[in-house]
C-alpha cells in the first residue's frame, strides 16, 4: 500500500505536461522515496520539483516545458540499477538526477556512463562516484574534505586529542569519512582510540559504546545515517558518555532529532547549507521554498535544487538538448551561485565549496563556523 501510495503521488505531477516527447525534455530523477533514509529523498524532491516548477513557469528551455520523471529506488542498490535502466531505456531521459547515497550513485552510475546520460548527484560525496565515468557529476563537496572539516573542527574548536569512531561498514560513504577524519585528525595531532562498527538497521549499539566508554574518548565521530544515529546517541547518554559526539551531512534530518530527543542535543556535524545564512540567494531560495512546501528546506533540498539549476543552466546553455552538450555545459560550470553556497566544477567532475558545521539544538541546527576548500 505504501508503495502504491507514493507510485501515485509522484506521478500525478508527470500527468499534466505535454503528452508528445517532442514537445518536451525528459528529466529523470531517482531516490529514496521509501526506506529507511525515505527524508532524504523526499527532501531532494522537493528541492528538484521547486527548480524545475520555476523554470517551467517562465516558458521552459528553449520553447519545451521540462518533465520531470521521479522513480522510487526504495534506498536499496539493486533497485536504484533498476530505476536508472528504465529511466534511460524506457522514458527515454536526457538527464538523471539522484542519487544521494554514495552506495546507490555507485551502484546507478555505471548505467549512466554506458548510455552516456549525465548524471548529477545532488549529495553523493564518496570520492569513487564521479570515477565511474566523464559523464558523472557531483554539486556535493566529497568526503576528503568533508572529513578534513570535522577533524579540523574537532582540533581546533574542540580541542579533541583522543578520538572514537563508530562507523556503518557496510556504507561507502560511513567508511569513507570515517578514514579520512581518522587520517586527518591524526595528522593535526589527534589519537583515534577506538574504531567500531556497525551496520544500517542495528538497533542495539551498547557493546560498542561500552568499549568506546572503557577508553575515555574526548569525543566519538560516528558517519552514519540519521536513524541509526538517533539511537546510538541515546545510547550514549544512557552509558553515561557525556562526551561530544560529531558527524557528517547524513545527520540532516528532521528525523534526527525526533529518534535522538535530548540525547543528540549539542552534538555537531558537518553540512552544505544553513538556513541562517544571511546570503541573498540562499534567503531567496528559503522564501520560495517556504511559499511553495510551507516548511523551511533542510540541506538535502538545497542540495536538489542546486543540482536541478546547474543542470537547467547546462541545458539552456547547449545548442541543442543532448546528452552529450548537456554533459559539456555541466562541466563547464563555473562560479555558480547556489542555495548551498559557490559552486564550480573542476576536472573530476567534483564540486568545489565551502562547508559550514552545525550544532544540533532541538528540532533546530545552529550555524557554528564555516571552513573553506
Amino acid at each position: 500500500m505504501k508503495k502504491l501510495f507514493f507510485a501515485i503521488l509522484f506521478s500525478l505531477p508527470l500527468l499534466s505536461g505535454c503528452t508528445k516527447s517532442g514537445d518536451e525534455i525528459r528529466v529523470g530523477e531517482f531516490g529514496s522515496l521509501t526506506g529507511n533514509d525515505a527524508t532524504f529523498g523526499l527532501s531532494t524532491n522537493k528541492g528538484i520539483r521547486l527548480a524545475i516548477d520555476e523554470v517551467n513557469e517562465k516558458g521552459g528551455i528553449k520553447g519545451k516545458k521540462i518533465k520531470l520523471i521521479t522513480l522510487d529506488d526504495q534506498g536499496r542498490d539493486t533497485e536504484a540499477v533498476q530505476v536508472v535502466t528504465r529511466l534511460i531505456t524506457q522514458e527515454n531521459v536526457v538527464a538523471v538526477l539522484g542519487e544521494v547515497a554514495s552506495s546507490r550513485s555507485k551502484a546507478a552510475a555505471p548505467i549512466a556512463q554506458e548510455y552516456k546520460i549525465p548524471m548529477i548527484s545532488p549529495s553523493s560525496t564518496n570520492p569513487e562516484v564521479t570515477k565511474i565515468g566523464d559523464y558523472i557529476f557531483r554539486v556535493c563537496f566529497i568526503d576528503p574534505f568533508q572529513g578534513f572539516v570535522m577533524a579540523k573542527f574537532a582540533s581546533e574548536n574542540l580541542k579533541v586529542k583522543k578520538a572514537a569512531i563508530l562507523r556503518d561498514v557496510k556504507n561507502d560513504y560511513s567508511v569513507g569519512l570515517a578514514d579520512v577524519f581518522a587520517a586527518d585528525l591524526k595528522k593535526m595531532g589527534g589519537e583515534i582510540i577506538a574504531d567500531l562498527s556497525y551496520q544500517a538497521g542495528d538497533v542495539d549499539f551498547k557493546a560498542q559504546l561500552t568499549q568506546i566508554r572503557s577508553k575515555a574518548p574526548d569525543a566519538i565521530f560516528i558517519p552514519g545515517y540519521y536513524t541509526e544515529v538517533g539511537l546510538i546517541a541515546q545510547q550514549a547518554r544512557d552509558l553515561g558518555i557525556k562526551v561530544p559526539l560529531l558527524g557528517g551531512d547524513g545527520w540532516d534530518s528532521t528525523k534526527l532529532s525526533e529518534i535522538g530527543k535530548e540525547a543528540i542535543d549539542g552534538a555537531y556535524f558537518s553540512n552544505h547549507y544553513t538556513s541562517e545564512s544571511t546570503d541573498p540567494v540562499v534567503r531567496d531560495f528559503i522564501t520560495r521554498f517556504q511559499a511553495k512546501y510551507g516548511d523551511t528546506p533542510d540541506g538535502l533540498a538545497a542540495m536538489g535544487y542546486d543540482a536541478a539549476r546547474i543542470l537547467i543552466l547546462a541545458m539552456e546553455r547547449a545548442q541543442e538538448i543532448k546528452p552529450n552538450l548537456i554533459r559539456d555545459e555541466i562541466a563547464k560550470t563555473k562560479d555558480f551561485a547556489g542555495a548551498t553556497g559557490k559552486i564550480s566544477i573542476n576536472e573530476n567532475r567534483d564540486a568545489v565549496k565551502s562547508a559550514v558545521v552545525v550544532q544540533v539544538q532541538g528540532k533546530s541546527n545552529k550555524f557554528v563556523t564555516t571552513i573553506h576548500p
